[in-house]
């Protein structure tokens, strides 16, 4: 588990990067249902990434 925020963002940003990764094969194989749900966990993922107010007050 990340130790402080910075972390917790570069763990985020992979998760970001594997989802975009994923997504070019899912637009080439026109596969819908997968392309949906990439997008669900992509929400959830900013929603974390861009919360307000942030984890570690400074």
């Amino acid at each position: 588990m990340p130790s402080n925020e910075k972390e917790l963002n570069c763990y985020l940003f992979d998760q970001l990067t594997i989802l975009e990764d994923l997504e070019e094969i899912a637009e080439k194989e026109k596969a819908e249902e997968t392309l949906k749900a990439i997008a669900k966990k992509r929400r959830q993922i900013e929603r974390k990434l861009y919360q307000k107010p942030p984890l570690a007050n400074d």
